[in-house]
């Protein structure tokens, strides 16, 4: 008898059980309240589902991505460090990213690239305060990238620059990213008027695809050549949009638009989540990051519309200031925000298209935003 109970207590001492603190099952609830956002709200699902699920397993077994230590690696210790440490995942989603987007409404009307621009100060302004807060150089960068709304460009600055901040900062991105709907209007019916709401802009050009192709390809050259530490992101996006524009690789653009995109997704976001141990995502600097996400967010959709009210001013009322709204890179969520914003006031006002523009150009912005403050702080 006493025997069994020798194996039974060293069993015991085998399980989790042994070594649970009251940090874990806190874990488990934040991972379980962002699946049911997921699932309810239908909030990110495609990401909040495998981040959720993977902050409950590493909150669990923590050994899940332990380091090598000797002969014993943890069990997803290589998924995790290869696809996020060493930035596959980033650049693999940029891939699909490119393959999805349609640049034409920015080819058409190449003035919205500066409304992506302008939204990036949410970035630059959250740097600043993060910095103020008592915040590292590289920590500020990271929590300000979030201004951009643009996840894997946030693991691709967070990875880099301060990746112990990486589960709290893609929490803050990805849950603000979700909330576009219920964050945009109410700043924009702020900084508009009923009148610049309803201005009805004129119809698009149609675009070539020998347009389309070059954009590709010389937009990709400049940009590694202005950015090169964003280089990686650069060029799958570039190579992404050539798949797609090219109209003779049907093939590889659809695999990048579905399967690859899809499972790296999955991959990606089941290792944010799994970087989520209690450990470093308790604690009073996860608050202030979720406060500084929400600030840069709301000075990024800011900037895209005051910049818009200016050209509308210079243009005669020819640019509806909504469509800066877009210039975060939530594609599309943030260019039907806008359309639906216009079409409260006025059914008939169409901006879809024209916030496109911007919408795509943040996507760029935000990139090359990133890789000019991992040159300065790396």
């Amino acid at each position: 008898m006493s025997e069994f109970l020798g194996w039974m207590n060293e069993l015991w001492q085998t399980m989790g059980f042994d070594s649970l603190v009251w940090q874990q099952p806190v874990m488990w609830l934040i991972g379980g309240l962002l699946v049911f956002l997921a699932i309810k709200f239908e909030f990110e699902p495609l990401l909040l589902l495998p981040i959720g699920f993977g902050a409950i397993a590493v909150n669990a077994a923590p050994e899940l991505v332990a380091a090598p230590h000797g002969d014993v690696v943890g069990g997803l210790y290589y998924y995790f460090m290869y696809g996020i440490h060493l930035e596959l995942f980033p650049p693999l989603i940029f891939l699909g990213v490119g393959a999805l987007t349609d640049f034409g409404p920015l080819i058409a009307a190449p003035y919205t690239f500066l409304l992506g621009a302008a939204a990036q100060i949410g970035i630059f302004a959250t740097v600043v305060g993060a910095v103020l807060l008592g915040f590292t150089h590289q920590e500020a960068a990271s929590i300000g990238i979030i201004g951009g709304a643009d996840g894997p460009t946030t693991i691709f600055t967070t990875a880099k620059l301060a990746p112990h901040l990486l589960g709290s900062v893609m929490v803050a991105a990805y849950s603000y990213m979700s909330l576009v709907p219920v964050i945009q209007p109410p700043i924009i019916r702020l900084l508009t008027t009923k009148k610049e709401r309803t201005i009805r802009m004129e119809q698009l050009r149609p675009v070539s695809r020998r347009e389309r192709v070059l954009f590709a390809l010389v937009t990709t050259v400049l940009c590694i050549l202005v950015v090169p530490a964003a280089a990686s992101l650069f060029a799958m996006l570039g190579l992404g949009n050539l798949l797609r524009e090219a109209l003779v690789a049907d093939r590889l653009s659809k695999s990048a638009q579905n399967e690859i995109i899809n499972i790296v997704t999955l991959l990606l976001g089941t290792c944010v989540g799994m970087n989520m141990h209690h450990s470093m995502f308790l604690t009073l600097g996860s608050l202030k990051i979720l406060v500084l996400g929400a600030v840069a967010f709301s000075f990024a959709t800011a900037g895209g519309v005051l910049l818009g009210k200016l050209m509308c001013r210079l243009t005669g009322g020819k640019v509806n200031p909504i469509i800066g709204a877009a210039g975060v890179s939530a594609v599309p969520m943030a260019a039907r925000v806008a359309q639906r914003v216009a079409q409260e006031d006025d059914p008939e006002c169409f901006v879809l298209m024209h916030a496109m523009g911007p919408n795509v150009a943040g996507v760029i912005g935000t990139a090359a935003a990133a890789g000019v403050l991992i040159a300065l702080l790396q």
